[in-house]
């Protein structure tokens, strides 16, 4: 009996071996393929039509055309997708470079119009959208979607997708621009998925004025909670290694510790049901800030390279593999028989896409400008166009959460989801392609060259450099001697000076309580061996 069990164990050794080396084989080319995007990305950086997104999504379509001549039609993927694949291993990096690299001061000074974008509009958009998808799928033979799905559905198809935007788009010569795109797509993407989240674990069976105003309540608590536990985890590393000092024995601790209280914040909001976007994005501010000041000058060069490129690499591998799997033909396979109902429900999410955004994008920049005096700091119509064309671009977001709603184990056998599934991939390759493609275009004939004379805004604070803290002591001039600071003697004159007052009271409070306990620039005590000790001892004289 033991001959012919060791017998059976043998006889699948060979199986085995031959799934591990499938494996092999299969991470080898997408190794090669990443590989080939970043070669290629280089080559075509002057294009006037392509960037590395739009040449990433081409290969993985090219790839998977050759897959699935070569399997005979039956598969066109090297690695299997998966949601938690996405939202666990890609997105935290991505991410925290955004919070960690983000010029904080233009992050700052545009804030409430950043979360006038990111959360308001986002709402509003999701709101349309569900809406629009309520009345017109109805007529639509797609299968029996419920109240919950229609909010789902929203809430996947508000999630932008601006990377090809700021890759064209130059934070020095449009400075505002750039800071509204950019805190517009983080905070957009972090309120997709709350919303969603909100969404999935609600009960809405029996929906209300009570209902509706408790899901406003959770939104809000998901929000702030998530803000909190990303500053709490920041600050935590900065006390920790300021009071330390890893850096007298081994830069390799600050960077291995930095990067592994970066992804605990983000699994910690896992844990607790809130937003890890929200959660890693806001300890990359804080990290910025006194964390990373507290490091070594090598660790410092490290971290921000290593967190750079770990970013890069992850929307890299999201926009190959969006592109392999856009041609998986178990899903098309369902949708086969009515290729036009897949065609008009397209269609119908594109618009609605493009209308949602719409809404929201010109009068909240209207509003804005209401509370701006200063020309310019407004949000001029040219602006308007390019923050509205910014969003129109679905990607990795909107196909992660509709996995998360549409398939089981990443595949589907009920018609309707399969239609859903592929619409998504529709919408997101017309998007990313076609818009992406006339992008750089459209920015070069709205925004025509300027100059960049924007120094005295620029944040060298953040870990591109080493030189200026967050808030410029130069743009805070204390009042002495007869300069008098005008006050505001209205509303309208005190929202055309808001910024100036929280930045002021701002550093003074950090200055006295923040950088003292948890470092930052100027703020970390000399002692030997420090990380603030630029000339060390010379050993071998000793």
């Amino acid at each position: 009996m033991l001959a012919s069990h060791f017998d059976s164990l043998v006889s699948k050794l060979p199986s085995l071996s031959t799934s591990d080396h499938a494996s092999v084989v299969a991470l080898n080319l997408f190794v090669a393929l990443l590989c080939a995007c970043i070669v290629l990305g280089h080559l075509l950086e002057e294009n006037r039509w392509m960037n590395e997104s739009i040449t990433a999504l081409l290969i993985g379509l090219g790839t998977g055309v050759a897959i699935l001549l070569i399997s005979k039609g039956k598969s066109s993927h090297l690695l299997v997708f998966s949601e938690d694949l996405f939202f666990i291993y890609l997105l935290p990096p991505i991410i925290f470079n955004a919070g960690f690299q983000v010029k904080k001061k233009q992050f700052f000074r545009n804030f409430v119009t950043i979360m006038l974008f990111g959360a308001v509009g986002t709402i509003i958009s999701c709101t349309i959208i569900s809406l629009g998808v309520t009345q017109f799928f109805k007529k639509l033979d797609i299968g029996t979607f419920d109240l919950g799905d229609y909010l789902a559905i929203g809430a996947i198809f508000a999630a932008t997708d601006s990377v090809c935007t700021l890759q064209v788009l130059n934070q020095d010569e449009t400075p505002l621009l750039y800071s509204l795109v950019f805190g517009e797509g983080v905070v957009n993407d972090a309120t997709s998925v709350v919303v969603f989240n909100a969404i999935q674990s609600f009960d809405l069976t029996h929906l209300n004025h009570e209902a509706a105003f408790h899901l406003l309540g959770n939104f809000l608590y998901l929000f702030l909670l998530s803000t909190l536990l990303g500053a709490a985890t920041g600050l935590i590393s900065a006390y920790v290694i300021k009071k330390l000092y890893f850096g007298r024995h081994s830069t390799d601790r600050e960077v291995a510790l930095m990067m592994l209280m970066a992804y605990l914040s983000y699994m910690l909001a896992e844990l607790f049901d809130l937003s890890g976007i929200l959660t890693v994005f806001f300890c990359g501010i804080v990290m910025s800030h006194y964390t990373w000041h507290n490091v070594t000058e090598s660790s410092r060069i490290t971290t921000k390279h290593t967190f750079a490129t770990l970013s890069f690499l992850a929307e890299t591998f999201i926009f190959l593999y969006v592109g392999m799997d856009a041609l998986d033909i178990d899903k098309w396979r369902s949708v086969s028989d009515t290729p036009g109902t897949s065609i008009a429900v397209s269609s119908i999410l594109m618009g609605l896409v493009m209308l949602g955004r719409a809404a929201f994008v010109f009068p909240l920049s209207f509003l804005s400008n209401l509370a701006k005096k200063n020309q310019s700091e407004k949000i001029n119509f040219n602006m308007q166009v390019v923050i509205w064309w910014s969003g129109l671009m679905r990607g990795a977001v909107s196909m992660a959460l509709a996995y998360n709603k549409f398939t089981r184990a990443g595949h589907t056998d009920v018609r309707g989801n399969a239609i859903m599934i592929t619409s998504t991939i529709t919408v997101c390759l017309f998007s990313t392609v076609v818009f992406g493609m006339l992008t750089k275009p459209l920015i070069s004939y709205l925004l025509p060259h300027q100059n960049a004379t924007t120094s005295m805004l620029s944040d060298d604070n953040t870990p591109k450099s080493i030189h200026i803290p967050l808030l410029d002591q130069d743009s805070f001039i204390e009042p002495s001697g007869n300069h008098n600071v005008p006050r505001p003697d209205s509303i309208r004159g005190f929202l055309t000076r808001p910024t100036r007052t929280v930045h002021y009271y701002w550093r003074q409070f950090d200055d006295s309580f923040m950088r003292p306990v948890f470092g930052g620039r100027g703020f970390v005590p000399f002692v030997p061996g420090s990380p603030t000790e630029r000339n060390p001892p010379d050993l071998s004289k000793a």
